[in-house]
């Protein structure tokens, strides 16, 4: 494929991704339009309506001006000052990733990967500059430079990554911007970029396990709670394309609760409106929209509920220690307690940082008055996550480093035992009576009647002892006069026959 054809492409791609964004929206609000309005107002509206959820969707603030009849129908306070709509509907935004990563993926497979991810990058934009113009009116606005860069950076980043992880895996040769990086990182010590690799594969490995377990914990209370849901979808009196499009509507917040609940998993938890909480060590809640997937929140704090607290924890024990190899192949030479350390803190300010980005795009103002405040604190969930990640983490590699020091410890001193007891047994005995110098004086008394000869029964030294040598025969009980060595002896209790 030649640059033209793979500008053309890429530039394709692009408007597909903007018009599957655009389009979930749009086409829910057309069926309303047609057969909920019976086509009676003006289609723009509604198209205005969907550029608007995307633009939302993707960070966007949407600033709503009431009149003063809709601010007084709705019965809230502050309702005639201007609203600022900034939670993100992430939905869309999760949509346009995957998509902006599949895009990436096939624009590397061409021959010309820059000018292919160059002219999608720029497509995206031209695209969202247009429906952002369009989607401008009076009582309801939209930055035009949050329209433009929030979406495309949200197609973008993926985009690239996905087109570089696939030149890599296809060994092409990288572009000139691509090697410019690639020579920038490195000139970073080569233990610090294997630290900062290690450190981020535990990290984000770590966070996605948390998110995975809070979507389990959503899916289970959305299984539980479905009679509260459908309740609340019976009181909206939508009829079947309004629950339809309210249906949509709360799909593309469903990465925002999973978001909430990881909170909730870390500690600090989250808000549905100024005053409210919704936390492991406490649920107060006030009222509410009437969204039918907040059925599913519980009323007060499940028992049990600090066992949350642990899945963090567990999840950066287990990781790491599974890690673990990888984590000292990367130290290689340089591994040590204090570098295992480090790579534990890293670990836990990575996660940190995914699960407290994560919170902090989740949250933002859904409507006037105590709606302002809905979702979780960015820095206090971060804060929290980078604790309850990185302690676990170091406890895994250096308490299991220092016990298998101990282990090293004891497998040497067992094979040095053996061998100093052989050492002593195989000791020759004049070294024994060397060593033992009141041995040796023991048996000198006995030769000279000392403290250690022996003696008679009643308790006089033997004549053996006392008596030279050779007049030893002649105190004898026998008058026989052979030498002693011709004669028989025998010793009983200090009488020598």
């Amino acid at each position: 494929m030649n640059r033209p054809l793979t500008a053309v492409f890429a530039a394709l791609e692009s408007l597909l991704v903007v018009g599957i964004g655009v389009g979930i929206p749009v086409v829910s609000l057309t069926f309303l339009w047609a057969f909920q309005y019976g086509l009676q107002i003006d289609w723009v509206v509604f198209w205005q309506a969907g550029v608007d959820v995307w633009l939302v969707g993707h960070g966007a603030d949407l600033t709503l001006t009431l009149s003063k009849s809709a601010a007084a129908a709705t019965g809230i306070s502050g309702a005639g000052a201007p609203i600022v709509i900034s939670i993100a509907a992430l939905g869309f935004a999760l949509t346009t990733v995957l998509l902006g990563a599949r895009a990436g993926r096939r624009i590397a497979e061409t021959s010309h990967r820059a000018i292919g991810s160059g002219v999608a990058v720029v497509a995206f934009a031209l695209a969202s500059a247009i429906v952002t113009a369009t989607a401008s009116r009076p009582g309801a606005t939209v930055s035009l430079a949050q329209g433009i860069v929030l979406p495309t950076l949200v197609f973008a980043i993926p985009l690239l990554a996905s087109a570089e992880v696939n030149r890599r895996r296809r060994d092409a040769t990288p572009d000139p911007l691509t090697a410019l990086l690639l020579r920038g990182a490195e000139a970073i010590p080569s233990l610090g970029r294997s630290i900062g690799l290690v450190s981020l594969r535990a990290g984000a490995a770590v966070a996605v396990i948390v998110f995975a377990v809070a979507g389990a914990i959503l899916a289970l209370l959305l299984l539980t709670n479905y009679a509260s849901i459908i309740s609340l979808y019976e009181g909206a009196h939508a009829g079947v394309l309004g629950g339809l499009a309210l249906t949509i509507g709360q799909i593309a917040l469903v990465p925002n609760a999973v978001a909430w609940v990881a909170s909730w998993l870390v500690g600090p938890g989250f808000a549905l409106g100024e005053g409210s909480s919704v936390s492991p060590l406490g649920t107060t809640l006030g009222p509410m929209p009437a969204v039918p997937f907040l059925g599913a929140l519980p009323t007060s704090t499940p028992a049990f509920a600090f066992v949350g607290l642990l899945v963090p924890v567990v999840a950066s024990f287990v990781v790491v220690t599974l890690m673990r190899g990888r984590i000292e192949r990367a130290l290689g030479a340089r591994d040590s307690l204090l570098f295992r350390a480090v790579v534990g803190v890293s670990t836990g300010v990575v996660a940190g940082l995914i699960i407290g980005g994560v919170a902090g795009v989740s949250a933002g103002s859904a409507g006037p008055g105590r709606l302002a405040s809905v979702g979780p604190d960015a820095w206090v969930v971060g804060l929290f996550a980078a604790l309850e990640v990185g302690i676990p983490a170091v406890l895994a590699l250096v308490v299991k480093s220092g016990a298998e020091a101990i282990g090293d410890l004891a497998q040497v001193v067992g094979e040095r035992l053996p061998e100093r007891a052989s050492a002593a047994r195989d000791k020759p005995k004049s070294e024994s009576a060397v060593s033992d110098p009141d041995r040796s004086r023991g048996a000198g008394d006995r030769d000279a009647g000392g403290p250690g000869a022996p003696e008679t029964a009643d308790g006089l030294p033997s004549l053996d002892t006392v008596l030279p040598r050779d007049k030893r025969s002649s105190n004898g009980r026998s008058s026989d006069t052979r030498s002693p060595d011709d004669v028989p002896t025998e010793r009983l209790d200090g009488f020598t026959r």
